[in-house]
């Protein structure tokens, strides 16, 4: 019974993770060099793409679990586990972007360039917290919090849910895929540590917005 049950987890895993972060937006190669912002395109993969892959997560998530675990709104606890990432994460992306030039015969990733306008910045903002909400309730909820389901212990756990999110960012070249690896390892230590999908997507989506910030300086 563990046995079958092992299998069906690694299957919906695999097929979740194929399905949503592989053949999906994440896992798509730019071929421009620079990537401009569109409202309208940013507003479809929302509606398309975000929305339905969270809702699709949880669900699978939930739908087997008796007492289910509650989806609560953000509250204090998610506080510390939010100050803890999201400094860790600007930390690690400055160190990337100060040393990266100094290895030139390395290719990076494509340049994102920021959004102009209020409507648009709103949109990105939008875009940018629901996608640090998709990409944790798969890559640290749902991957370290079935572990036991999956076969595997919190060290083996941990290696997939980095690895697993670092190959999503190979688009954005090297250095975007170290960047995620070194990211991932804190963000799911974090996970392990407060349980707090809330402080880590927050972090995790304010990061993602500060990076268009950067940019726009």
């Amino acid at each position: 019974m563990t046995e079958k049950i092992t299998t069906n987890a690694i299957l919906e895993a695999l097929i979740l993770y194929v399905l949503l972060f592989v053949s999906g937006s994440t896992g798509q190669v730019p071929a421009e060099n620079f990537i401009a912002f569109q409202i309208t395109a940013e507003l479809t993969r929302i509606i398309l793409y975000n929305i339905p892959s969270l809702a699709l997560i949880w669900y699978l998530f939930l739908k087997n679990r008796n007492p289910s675990p509650g989806i609560g709104l953000p509250n204090s606890k998610d506080l510390l586990p939010g100050l803890i990432c999201l400094p860790a994460l600007i930390l690690i992306g400055f160190i990337i972007a100060l040393i990266s030039p100094y290895f030139s015969k390395t290719a990076g990733g494509p340049t994102l360039l920021p959004p102009y306008g209020a409507a648009a910045w709103i949109i990105l903002s939008i875009s940018c917290i629901s996608t640090g909400y998709l990409e944790e309730s798969f890559f640290r909820f749902y991957i370290l919090s079935r572990r036991e389901e999956l076969g595997l212990n919190s060290s083996a756990a941990i290696l997939v849910s980095v690895l697993s999110f670092a190959v999503c960012h190979l688009y954005e070249g090297p250095w975007g895929f170290l960047n995620a690896v070194l990211s991932g390892t804190v963000l799911a230590f974090v996970f392990l540590r407060y349980r707090s999908l809330h402080g880590i997507a927050l972090a995790h989506g304010l990061y993602n917005i500060f990076v268009y910030i950067a940019g726009a300086l």
